[in-house]
């Protein structure tokens, strides 16, 4: 078999989420990301304390992002950030440090709209979790995605409600399959994301999460292996009993993420499959290898295998 060619032009195995993105705007589009100061259910003692076992937002928050700051300085911040590697690009405003659905629907207009009056700002990108979406909130979702692009990423995590809880998600996964319905067909583009490696989610249980988060009506699938994170409260637990996670090794998640590709659902695209936290806050697995060395290494795998994305998929 040959590469497939999808609509917009790529080739390839999957169904590539950046290349297809490419090709939906003009010029060349980076997100920035913003730490707008929300917090989520499970921290602010609403559903627990302490938010999910595994999170560390300095891990993965740019330097420039502080609440402290306004939107507006986050996104000058950002662009100079990364103005020096691109010369012309427009930008799209990433709320992404806790749950960005969290709060009072006013303070919520006032900050997206904050983001989309900049100049160089052509959409948002809003992260968040499927408890913390109210109707309210999509309806407004849905009124600016009449002129802007709108992409909402829920963070389901996992499909089985004990991973859930073991890391203090605080949330069902029969409540994210609810928002997931919620938010179709309002002009939102909708994005999920698995972590692969939980508590309690054996090999088989994780893909046939994939599988069935793809028969909804998503746009987008993030997948990443689980990473015990410094300063942690997995840390402590990973310490305490590493054989409650399953750590991949780095040829047994390519022959994985292989068969999650095979799998699922072709009309999902696919737009990341690891996760690469600095150095300095990763304690495992530590496979030294760059996100794009990964991708490399998956597409030499497809081909390998003469297989794609939904080759085995069943309705």
């Amino acid at each position: 078999m040959t590469d497939i060619t999808y609509p917009w032009g790529h080739e390839g195995r999957y169904n590539d989420f950046p290349s297809y993105f490419k090709t939906r705007f003009a010029e060349r589009i980076q997100k920035v990301s913003i730490d707008a100061g929300f917090t989520c259910p499970n921290r602010d003692g609403s559903k627990g304390v302490g938010g999910c076992t595994y999170c560390n937002n300095n891990s993965f928050n740019p330097a420039y992002c502080s609440p402290r700051k306004t939107i507006t300085t986050q996104i000058e911040e950002g662009i100079d950030f990364f103005k020096s590697k691109y010369k012309t690009q427009k930008y799209l405003a990433y709320f992404q440090a806790y749950s960005n659905t969290y709060g009072h629907i006013d303070k919520i207009k006032e900050l997206y709209e904050e983001a989309l009056a900049h100049e160089k700002v052509v959409g948002l990108v809003i992260g968040t979790r499927p408890d913390c979406v109210s109707d309210e909130v999509l309806d407004y979702l849905e009124e600016l995605a009449k002129n802007n692009y709108i992409a909402i990423e829920y963070g389901v995590e996992s499909a089985n409600d004990d991973a859930l809880a073991a890391i203090n998600r605080g949330h069902t996964y029969i409540e994210a399959e609810r928002t997931i319905q919620r938010t179709a067909n309002r002009g939102i583009h909708i994005g999920v994301h698995l972590v692969n490696g939980l508590p309690h989610d054996s090999k088989e249980d994780m893909l046939s999460h994939a599988v069935e988060l793809s028969k909804l009506p998503i746009e987008t699938l993030k997948l990443h292996q689980l990473q015990i994170l410094r300063n942690t409260q997995m840390a402590k637990e990973y310490e305490q009993a590493p054989e409650r996670f399953y750590m991949f090794e780095l040829d047994e998640y390519l022959d994985f993420i292989v068969n999650v590709i095979e799998r699922i659902n072709p009309d999902v695209m696919l737009e990341r499959f690891t996760n690469q936290a600095p150095p300095g806050w990763l304690i495992a697995p530590k496979w030294g290898l760059k996100n794009y060395q990964f991708v490399n290494k998956l597409n030499n795998l497809l081909k390998a295998r003469n297989t794609w994305q939904g080759r085995l998929f069943e309705k």
